[in-house]
Parts: structure tokens; C-alpha cells; sequence
């Protein structure tokens, strides 16, 4: 299998791997990618589901990370309509909400302002906004306003001590179908996508790399290593080659509830311990919430929600809304590992959320990538590859900006047009049917019906408008392979089977594959 060299191997499969393939065979490069699961299995499926700049990030003086992810909200929102969108956030006020108090801007304000005793005035929450709103170039998006909840039907479900908010923008993503997305990008440019393939033992060879996986061996000029939370094991264990940068696992847990407001805008919520969290509307009838910020101890494979950060985050929400929220509530939880650059902070939420890339070029280049998040995942790629760029002086220049993802060639304020002439072309479809494969496919969608005249034209109905022909669609063209692979990454409707039509679902796609 060997053959000849490769340009770049990349291992990991999640929303930066997948990100760097893409980029890299655009430029021309020829490129494999292995991942050891399904991809996206990782971080890259557990995440909050948001292209933002991370408001809390300017508190500790992040401001490079904020701006480039600024920025790159509109660019990534223009070049995925269907799987991205705008969402308002409403913040609410009340005066004990206080500052994270490990963060510079605490540790200044304390100093100047002694009297505030920690606590973060309305006046310095639009100051931060202000500069949100300003800092990345916003130019799709609408800024900054005020709310008065007694008016406003973002109050109605909230306590009535919160009597003023603020609204400001971000985007919503979903986070599982942006990696699947640029890994067919990256393969209809010429990549290899290798999943459910393990990196067993990396090392250089000349001024190769010769890497073997469990489907044979493999040689490139270069070797990235964007394994996630796995990277500091890949660095040790499978390359081998001592490294002084280490990696921090910091726990994301979330909660899904059922719908907790009938609004579609999310809440930014403060604690009293300086911490945030958000209310998401997720999934038309569930609202997501989260998240926490744990040091994670353990090994990253299978990261729980546990009954304390349930808790937690249900205690939280309860201190906003006036119906409390309780474990009864609690639909599905999932857990995430951040693999964040050990920069030495005091706390989890200390920690920093920039991306960090090391560039070994003692012989063939080897590059590790710490950290990252998902609004600036393009961004990583970009500067990945500039990393490396003198070892291929071939490659063109930076061209993802833009440039849309598979069923995304088509305009943002085009998304409700497009499900209507999907109902109007295809009438068995229901309108919550049509939007669902909007949201998903996009303009592929009707790649998938095709010549479809009635549902049974589908295939079998598996529950949740999922059907035969979809199914075989993320096999053939997503890489499913198992049905937590369709109901929980591919798609979200594992909240909506039943435990016999999983168990039917494993069945044909078992059977599937087989044949």
C-alpha cells in the first residue's frame, strides 16, 4: 500500500483535520487523512454549536482570537446556509453577576474599581458589547440592543427580577455535519479519507514519513498531527519524539432538554461564580444547555455529562427561569474533551481557547496542532499550511474564504425559498420534513429525492421522516457506517427514535454494507 509519497498525512478527523484536507488539496496537494473512528466521533460533535466570537474571551484580554473569530462568522455563514445560522442572544442583567475572578479584566477592575467587589456592572457589559460588535468588521449581522424584559417576550420565561437585557448576534452550526462537509470537499479535490482507521506507528524514514495504520503503510513529505484531544498520546506514543507542549483536557458537558421557550433566540447566561452558559433553541422541540469547564482526568475516548455537571447546569438555567429546571427535564446529555494548549493557567476557564501549532522540521516537517475551536477552524488550516509552505514551494495560495460547502451554493436568505420549492416539487413532503433536509443537505437534498413521486418511492421508513434513501446516501457519501453514526453526528434524530427503530436501523445498515 505504501506506493508513492503523499504530500501531507494527516491524523485526526475531526473539524481541523478535515479543515486542513480540504485546504490543502484545493491548493493541490495530495493528501490522506486517517481517522481512528467516525469522524468527528471527538470534540468535533460535542460542542456548543456556535460560530461565535467568544464574548467571555475578551475578559481575558484574548483579543487577537476574538477578532479572527469575529470575522469569520460571516465568512463561514456565507459558505454554509443550510448547516449555519444568524441566531440573536439575549444577555439578561442583574447586579450580582459577577466576574470569572482568576480573569485580567477581574483582576483590573478590582484594582481600579475596588468597590464593584467583583461584580460586573451593566455599563462594562455594553462596553464589552460595543467592542464585540466592532472588533471583527460585522457586516451581515445586526448589532447591539437593548431589551426591556417586561415588554419583551424574551422576558416572559425568565424571572421577573431580570427586568433588562441586552441582544446581541452570533451564529448557530451544527458542528458534526461541518466536519463531514469539508471531508467531501477535500475528497472531490483528491484527498483520501481513510475512517475507522487507527495510526498505529509514525517515523521518519529520509525525508519521508513512513506511517503505519491498520490498513497497511503509508508515505508523505510531511506529517500533521491533529488528533485533538489525542495529540500529546500521538506526539508520545506513535511518533515518539519528546515535546515540552503539552496538552490540557478540559470537559465540556451539556444538557438537552425539552423546549424550554417557544422563541428563537438563545440566552447568555452569568452565574454568580463568573461563569457563563447558554440556552439554545436545538432541534425545533429541545433546548440545549451548556456548558461547564472541567479539568478532565480520565482518558478522552467516552467523556460523560455527570450527575454533578447535570446539576450544576440545571441549577444555573434555574436561576433565570421561572420554571425550574430539573434532571426530570433531561432528554440526552454528551460530553466533549477541549484539547487545549497547556499554557499553565490557574483554572479550566483560564485556560486559552487560541490554537497553538509547533513545527518540527528536523527532517521531514511534523506539525502539531494544540487547541483550536470551531469558528476558526478555516483560520487553523490557513496557518497550517503556511507552516509548511516552504517545504512545498508548488502550493498556491489561500482560497477557502467563501467558498461553499457541498449544498451550500446557494444564498442565506435563500433557505426558506428553497424548502418551499422543495414542498411545492416533491407535495409528500411535510414542511418539517423539507426544512430538516434543508438544514442538513441544502441544496443536495434534491440529489437525494430525486425522482421520488410518494415517500414509499424512499424506502423503508425507519421513524422521523429517516428513509431508506437517506440512509444510504450517508453511507455511500458520509462515510456512516453505524446507527450512533446517522442518528447522533450525521444527524440529530437519535433524539427522536425509539430503541426498536435503532435497533432496526443497526440491522439494515449492518445488512447494507454486508451486501
Amino acid at each position: 500500500m505504501a506506493g508513492n509519497p503523499v504530500d501531507l498525512f494527516i491524523i485526526g478527523g475531526g473539524v481541523n483535520g478535515c479543515g486542513i484536507a480540504r485546504d490543502a488539496a484545493g491548493r493541490g496537494l495530495s493528501v490522506t487523512l486517517a481517522e481512528k473512528g467516525d469522524l468527528a466521533q471527538g470534540t468535533s460533535s460535542a460542542s456548543t454549536k456556535l460560530f461565535h466570537g467568544g464574548l467571555r474571551y475578551l475578559e481575558y484580554l484574548e483579543l487577537r482570537l476574538v477578532h479572527e473569530a469575529l470575522a469569520e462568522r460571516e465568512v463561514l455563514l456565507k459558505a454554509m446556509p443550510h448547516i449555519a445560522r444568524p441566531m440573536r442572544f439575549v444577555l439578561p442583567l442583574h447586579p450580582q453577576m459577577r466576574f470569572e475572578p482568576t480573569s485580567p479584566v477581574s483582576r483590573l477592575a478590582g484594582l481600579a474599581m475596588p468597590w464593584l467587589r467583583g461584580r460586573r456592572p451593566g455599563w462594562m457589559i455594553r462596553a464589552g458589547l460595543f467592542l464585540y460588535d466592532h472588533l471583527g468588521g460585522r457586516r451581515l449581522l445586526p448589532g447591539t440592543r437593548a431589551l426591556d424584559l417586561r415588554r419583551d417576550p424574551a422576558g416572559r420565561e425568565l424571572k421577573a427580577d431580570f427586568a433588562h437585557a441586552y441582544e446581541y448576534s452570533d451564529c448557530w452550526v451544527d458542528d458534526a455535519r461541518l466536519v463531514v462537509l469539508n471531508a467531501r470537499d477535500a475528497r472531490a479535490r483528491g484527498a483520501t479519507i481513510l475512517t475507522r482507521c487507527k495510526v498505529l506507528e509514525a517515523h521518519r524514514e529520509g525525508d519521508l514519513w513512513r506511517i503505519e495504520t491498520e490498513e497497511g503503510t503509508h508515505l508523505a513529505r510531511a506529517l500533521i498531527n491533529a488528533a485533538g484531544p489525542w495529540v500529546g498520546e500521538v506526539i508520545r506514543d506513535t511518533i515518539h519524539i519528546p515535546s515540552r507542549d503539552g496538552v490540557r483536557l478540559v470537559r465540556g458537558s451539556h444538557i438537552v432538554t425539552r423546549k424550554l421557550f417557544d422563541h428563537e433566540r438563545a440566552y447568555f447566561f452569568q452565574g454568580r461564580d463568573g461563569r457563563i452558559c447558554f440556552a439554545i433553541p436545538f432541534e425545533c422541540d429541545f433546548t440545549l444547555i451548556g456548558t461547564t469547564d472541567q479539568d478532565h482526568l480520565g482518558a478522552p475516548d467516552a467523556p460523560v455529562c455527570t450527575e454533578a455537571e447535570q446539576e450544576y447546569l440545571c441549577a444555573f438555567a434555574s436561576e433565570y427561569f421561572a420554571r425550574p429546571v430539573t434532571q426530570a427535564d433531561i432528554v440526552w446529555t454528551f460530553s466533549g474533551v477541549r484539547p487545549l494548549y497547556d499554557d499553565g493557567a490557574s483554572s479550566a476557564t483560564a485556560a486559552t481557547r487560541d490554537y497553538v501549532l509547533r513545527l518540527d522540521d528536523r527532517g521531514a516537517p511534523l506539525l502539531n496542532i494544540f487547541g483550536g475551536k470551531i469558528t476558526t477552524y478555516r483560520r487553523l488550516a490557513q496557518a497550517a499550511l503556511a507552516a509548511l509552505a516552504p517545504s512545498f514551494p508548488q502550493m498556491t495560495g489561500d482560497w477557502t474564504a467563501g467558498v461553499p460547502l457541498p449544498g451550500g451554493d446557494f444564498s442565506a436568505l435563500k433557505v426558506a425559498a428553497l424548502r418551499e420549492a422543495l414542498c411545492g416539487d416533491y407535495p409528500f413532503l411535510t414542511m418539517p420534513w423539507a426544512a430538516r433536509l434543508v438544514r442538513t443537505y441544502g441544496a443536495e437534498a434534491r440529489t437525494i429525492l430525486g425522482r421520488a413521486t410518494s415517500a414509499a418511492d424512499l424506502g423503508r421508513d425507519f421513524g422521523a421522516t429517516l428513509t431508506e434513501t437517506e440512509i444510504l446516501w450517508q453511507i455511500e457519501k458520509e462515510w456512516a457506517r453505524t446507527a450512533e453514526d446517522v442518528l447522533w453526528r450525521r444527524t440529530k434524530l437519535g433524539l427522536r427514535l425509539t430503541q426498536d427503530q435503532t435497533t432496526a436501523l443497526a440491522a439494515f445498515m449492518a445488512e447494507a454494507q454486508a451486501g
